[in-house]
């Protein structure tokens, strides 16, 4: 064998202590500290070499956690681990001799047991394309990455971007993005292509921006619109993972840790039911908590995750309800045919688009051209749209909002008013609300009282509902109790629901809430 670098071991305490300290003096190569725990960068055999636009495209390596086992293997590769033996030669002497060994579980257990390692390098994350570090420049080179701890397993393989493109490369690069790439899906309005751009581009700028990233939903009006296609693009450039919607709170959590543990940088909720309400208190934490905490699947422990992925979801006409509306940035196609599987491709400006995304040669074009105008917007000092706000998203929405208009895309964010639109929650109680108002105007009522209004008129043998079906009802469906009702009332008073507004106080004994509905038309 080719010796790399050779290690005297003794006795167990000693074999533990060379170990320690030769992993510390970077003994093994590609080897990184993440949370505590020693991981080592490997190529991922027998992955997709083009998978389609709605399939996983992990990333070509992996950063793997390394146990007694696989550091067994790491040694037995990269360095040769001996003790020295004695034996008698044939005169009957004692001469000493090297034997290479594999030290026992229990030694490369202890070994490995540590969580301080000080002089491994830390990886902060693995992405799977060039990313703008905190100081405007850009993360190209393939490897490990000091000033960020950021490993970039490139996804495509890219020439250099250059620092200060040419003004002619912007003008190409725009023309391609615009008039090539993008032109011909059906776009609802302006505001879903800038949306769609700037989603895009969030990977590349998030390190830069330090910011969180809402919620991508894209969705449209008819199957075969172009949805994965979309998802597609940025997934195939940064790694993405393709799961079914989850439609209880406890599993999605459970996808949410799990995909968590993988190297990818977009995950995508594929092909949601036709009309599903996304309404998750656990979705909802998860796009404004730049930690993700959970307990690990499979242990009693818990975990903490830096959340620094996109998620997005696809479907037909899809819904958003509780604190998801102000939380989601909406891409809405309108096809406005029965049949959009069978436009003629032939006029298309990249024709049969779902194919030509899956390779890589294309893919590369698409990312080098994104590049390219990220970098003419940072060299003209990376200008914000001061004005635009989306609560806890506004660090991204400036960034993305001023990159946009310094490339003359117009319409970011301006069809935000449509995802309130689409608002399930929103749109049942206002229409409660406004029911409510028209049937007993300001009077102050208790939940019992109320609820006895919504029970039908009897006339003759058929039944008579003043409230036309818009009482409030439970998430299944049914009409509340008054005990229930009261808990519902209570948790609305004060929240605005277009003009309408409840409000609340003591009865005239001090006994009971009684509630009324404002309306400031």
């Amino acid at each position: 064998m080719t010796r790399t670098t050779d290690v005297q071991v003794g006795s167990g305490p000693e074999t533990i202590r060379v170990l320690k300290a030769a992993l510390a003096e970077r003994l093994l190569p590609e080897t990184y500290v993440s949370g505590g725990a020693l991981v080592h960068m490997e190529t991922v055999s027998g992955g997709q070499a083009s998978p389609a636009a709605d399939e996983d495209s992990p990333l070509p390596v992996t950063a793997s956690t390394i146990t007694p086992a696989t550091l067994a293997g790491l040694l037995a590769e990269h360095a040769y681990v001996y003790r020295l033996r004695s034996r008698k030669d044939g005169a009957g002497r004692e001469e000493m001799y090297e034997e290479e060994i594999t030290p026992p579980r229990e030694i490369l257990s202890a070994v490995l047991a540590g969580k301080t390692w000080p002089g491994v390098p830390v990886l902060r994350g693995v992405i799977g394309a060039p990313v703008l570090r905190r100081d405007g420049t850009l993360l190209q080179a393939p490897g490990y990455d000091p000033a960020t701890g950021l490993y970039l397993a490139a996804k495509v393989s890219l020439p250099p971007v250059p620092d200060q493109p040419t003004s002619e490369q912007v003008h190409a690069a725009r023309d391609f993005l615009l008039n090539w790439f993008l032109r011909d899906f059906p776009w609802a309005s302006p505001a879903d292509r800038a949306n769609y751009i700037a989603l895009l581009a969030t990977p590349i700028l998030r390190h830069f921006t330090r910011s969180l990233t809402p919620f991508a939903l894209i969705d449209a009006t008819m199957p075969a619109s172009g949805k994965s296609i979309l998802t597609g693009g940025p997934g195939m450039l940064y790694g993405q993972r393709v799961m079914p919607w989850p439609y209880t709170e406890e599993e999605l959590r459970k996808s949410i840790t799990a995909v968590l543990a993988e190297q990818v940088g977009v995950v995508v909720w594929d092909n949601l039911a036709e009309g599903t309400v996304i309404d998750s208190a656990t979705l909802a934490l998860l796009v404004t908590a730049g930690v993700w905490s959970d307990r690990q699947l499979g242990a009693s422990r818990n975990i903490a995750t830096v959340n620094d992925r996109l998620w997005m979801a696809t479907g037909n006409n899809l819904q958003v309800g509780g604190d998801m509306a102000s939380r989601t940035v909406r891409v809405h196609l309108d096809p406005n045919m029965p049949r959009p599987e069978q436009r003629d491709q032939t006029r298309f400006g990249i024709p049969h688009l779902d194919q030509w995304i899956t390779v890589p040669a294309n893919q590369h074009t698409v990312l080098w051209h994104l590049l390219v105008l990220v970098l003419d917007w940072t060299g003209h000092g990376a200008p914000r749209a001061a004005t635009v706000a989306m609560r806890q998203f506004t660090p991204w929405a400036q960034a993305l909002g001023g990159f946009l208009a310094h490339h003359g895309i117009d319409g970011f964010l301006a069809n935000a008013a449509d995802v309130r639109g689409i608002d399930e929650d929103e749109t049942r109680w206002r229409a409660f609300l406004a029911c409510w108002h028209t049937l007993h105007a300001s009077k102050p009522m208790t939940a019992a009282e109320l609820r006895r209004s919504a029970e039908p008129d009897r006339i003759g043998d058929s039944e008579h509902d003043i409230w036309d079906g818009q009482f409030i009802t439970t998430h299944t469906g049914r009409l509340p109790n008054a005990l229930a009702l009261g808990r519902l009332l209570t948790g609305q008073v004060g929240r605005w629901r277009g003009d309408y507004v409840m409000r609340s106080s003591k009865n005239e004994r001090g006994d009971r809430n009684v509630f009324w509905v404002e309306c400031h038309a």
